[in-house]
């Protein structure tokens, strides 16, 4: 859910990759499995007795344009760091098992990837003579929360976390998300316009579907790839796939940074209400107008909203399938882990009511077998919380910076906890803004949120 920062640096000039042994399982002695873990670091910015920071890698390949961009770059600067990037096991090129086996899947978790991290730490300070460093650790969304937890379990070994749009409460059933996703729409010019003219094209989508015609016309307005069929599971998918136009672009809103192929990030919120504001068509018109817009700037030619055609791909095991890039992974931390479905089941949002939390659970069970039901799901989110502390989470010296229209701020941390676990919440910005490197264009209070994280660095060193 972190995307590359915004990149004006040759790929010749980043740090050279890096490969750790890391231990297969951190909690079973009698398991002496081993693999190569992937990581990078850069001591030009070292001052010897300065600190170190880690960047923790997340749901997805590590990117090494990292250790030359971003906040923490300037940060570095500053306070004459040296840093590290280490990228998440079963993520990018950190591959522990022969492929994705749910057999396999079973050591890849949260735990295990923070035990990752205290070996790495430990080892690196022997490798760099880095022992007499504080070490600061820091992470954006899903590794957002990994800053926050490595400081609460290991104490000993860094000195202070930034947790930047860290989802730090595991929750079932996310239907808030669609409730900041409205809220952050209704920011734009057209306020309230926006969400209203949403709320008109669904109902028209949700009388439609009960027809073969009304089927027929939706499937060739929104370019689906395939006639849309009546069977739930693709309606399903329809409904979040639409939807899911305007809750991607709310959460990354005019955050500075480049996904590969660099595109997607001049479509703000103010372009899609600016479209679903338009009185010269109708809203279903306006609705049809934005998937456009999306596959267009994605360079998709068509829309596939085929359960199955998902269901198989997120099935495969291979390394070298599409799957591999991320989806089966964190599909799977989702659903032993973390929960956090984005359904419609909230009545505070204008997307409808065709992908209720059934439907989430019903993918667990299709993707990785019937035991991955909603029980053991439940279990496994008691146990994140339980383990972790959510909202409750009881460390010292935190960070948790959260930008106002960003929907997963609804599961973080956006009030002081105590004088060592504060918030720093930014009105108007979206995900993990604070971690993209500056832009003159920033707001004042970007800027200042900036500030007061180094404040804390500081502090704690």
């Amino acid at each position: 859910m972190l995307g590359s920062p915004n990149a004006k640096y040759e790929v010749a000039k980043l740090p050279q990759e890096q490969w750790f042994t890391q231990r297969l399982t951190h909690f079973n002695d009698a398991n002496e499995a081993t693999w190569k873990q992937r990581y990078w670091y850069n001591s030009t910015f070292w001052k010897p007795g300065g600190p170190v920071f880690i960047m923790i890698g997340g749901e997805g390949e590590a990117n090494p344009i990292w250790m030359v961009e971003g906040t923490w770059i300037k940060y570095a600067q500053e306070f004459g760091a040296f840093i590290f990037m280490l990228e998440h096991r079963f993520y990018g090129h950190s591959r522990p098992t022969e492929d994705m086996s749910v057999e396999n899947l079973q050591f890849l978790n949260s735990e295990q990837a923070l035990a990752d991290l205290a070996a790495f730490v430990q080892a690196m300070n022997v490798k760099f003579k880095l022992a007499d460093c504080k070490w600061i650790c820091f992470g954006g969304s899903y590794s957002g929360s990994l800053s926050a937890w490595f400081r609460l379990k290991f104490p000993h070994l860094v000195s202070g976390a930034v947790a930047t749009s860290a989802p730090v409460f595991a929750k079932l059933n996310f239907m808030g998300y669609l409730d900041v996703v409205t809220a952050s729409l209704q920011t734009s010019s057209s306020g309230k316009i926006c969400t209203d003219s949403i709320a008109i094209a669904t109902e028209k989508i949700q009388s439609m579907i009960a027809s073969d015609e009304g089927r027929k016309q939706l499937s060739k307005t929104f370019r689906l790839c395939d006639p849309l069929s009546d069977n739930d599971d693709d309606i399903s998918n329809f409904a979040q796939s639409t939807a899911g136009n305007f809750m991607g672009v709310v959460q990354y809103n005019k955050d500075n940074r480049k996904f590969e192929g660099a595109v997607g990030t001049n479509v703000t919120i103010d372009v899609l209400c600016k479209i679903m504001s338009n009185k010269n068509i109708d809203e279903l018109s306006r609705y049809a107008q934005v998937n456009s817009l999306m596959l267009d700037t994605y360079g998709e030619k068509c829309l596939d909203v085929s359960y199955a055609n998902m269901i198989e791909d997120l099935k495969r095991t291979s390394w070298s399938s599409s799957a591999a890039v991320g989806g089966r992974q964190w599909t799977y931390q989702t659903c032993t882990e973390f929960g956090f479905y984005q359904t419609s089941d909230s009545t505070n949002q204008p997307f409808g009511n065709l992908f209720p939390l059934k439907v989430p659970i019903k993918r667990c069970m299709d993707i990785f077998g019937p035991q991955f039901n909603g029980t053991e799901i439940m279990s496994g989110i008691t146990s994140t919380n339980t383990d972790y502390g959510g909202r409750n989470i009881a460390g010292t010296k935190i960070v948790f910076p959260n930008g106002s229209i960003d929907p997963w701020h609804a599961l973080g941390i956006t009030t002081d906890v105590t004088s060592e676990e504060q918030a720093v919440f930014i009105q108007g910005t979206a995900h993990c803004a604070n971690m993209y490197p500056e832009l003159p264009t920033d707001p004042p209070q970007l800027t200042q949120a900036r500030m007061k994280i180094k404040d804390h660095i500081t502090s704690w060193l």
